[in-house]
């Protein structure tokens, strides 16, 4: 009696392995959980010993070894450095200079991004490169220009000589662009312009929609950046004038022979926790936004 031989199994098609598992939960193991808490302790330590140096004495704060628990002067150091410097005034001004400086980049690196990814214009390649090559050239070498040109408009010690330079950067527009090329498809505007939209109706209905997760990355980014500003704003601004929270830092805990720490962290911590509050406000979104341009049909 004859044997029948089983065919052989056919081998899977190349990548049907990855297209099975793709519709698959996975689920994290105990060593990626024990990463995350690691990475999570190692990232909070330095605001906690913010608040724990911030409710200390100077004293104390400058021993060795460092205290590791709070203390009882927090309240104290909080009212002591709020009113040492117009912490109020700085907040108002810091909250205003990051809020116009991240909107303006925001409008204007997206329009700019546009145009280098999908508006045809001759030496378009050529300009972007220039754009791309002043990031490389550091700030230190426009200070001296720059201030001579605030004082002779009569903008120092005025928040406008610490907006209006930094209304547009070159990384928001190389950034803009990168998105656009990626997100923005040549027929969907052509699509727009046959139908009879003008530039700027293209730019507020297909432009902007399409943009928004990397606006919204753009603009934190931006006013982060121009919250912890320090170096341009402590030259174009004083501490008795009209100063940001980073200029009013410098000024924080001056005494007759020596710097109270605890006060400084204590003004640090205040800095810090309005970013705290937008970050808990709006890092949702932007982790959405995120996730959204990240995802590719």
């Amino acid at each position: 009696m004859a044997r029948t031989l089983a065919s052989p199994r056919p081998a899977p098609a190349p990548g049907s392995r990855f297209r099975q598992s793709a519709g698959r939960q996975h689920h994290a193991g105990p060593l990626t959980y024990v990463l995350l808490v690691l990475a999570a302790v190692v990232s909070l330590f330095p605001l906690y010993w913010n608040v724990v140096a911030a409710s200390h004495t100077g004293e104390r704060v400058v021993e060795a070894p460092a205290p590791l628990l709070p203390g009882k002067r927090l309240l104290d150091n909080l009212e002591f450095a709020w009113n040492q410097v117009d912490m109020g005034e700085a907040l108002i001004n810091t909250t205003v200079v990051a809020g116009l400086v991240a909107l303006s980049t925001v409008l204007f690196a997206t329009l700019a991004g546009f145009a280098f990814a999908r508006l045809p214009f001759r030496g378009r390649g050529l300009l972007l490169s220039l754009v791309v090559a002043t990031m490389t050239v550091p700030p230190q070498l426009s200070v001296i220009p720059l201030y001579q040109i605030i004082t002779d408009l009569g903008w120092f010690d005025q928040l406008q000589s610490v907006v209006l330079p930094s209304l547009v950067a070159a990384f928001g527009v190389f950034f803009m662009r990168q998105f656009l090329v990626e997100a923005l498809p040549v027929e969907l505007v052509e699509a727009a312009r046959m139908d009879g939209a003008h530039s700027l109706r293209i730019i507020w209905h297909v432009v902007f929609p399409v943009a928004k997760p990397a606006m919204a990355v753009l603009g934190m980014l931006v006013f982060v950046q121009a919250w912890n500003d320090f170096f341009w704003p402590f030259i174009a601004l004083t501490p008795d004038g009209n100063p940001t929270l980073q200029v009013a830092l410098a000024g924080l805990g001056a005494g007759n022979h020596s710097v109270d720490q605890a006060v400084v962290l204590t003004g640090a911590l205040i800095s810090t926790v309005p970013l705290l509050l937008v970050f808990a406000l709006l890092g949702k979104h932007i982790v959405g936004g995120i996730t959204a341009g990240a995802v590719k049909s």
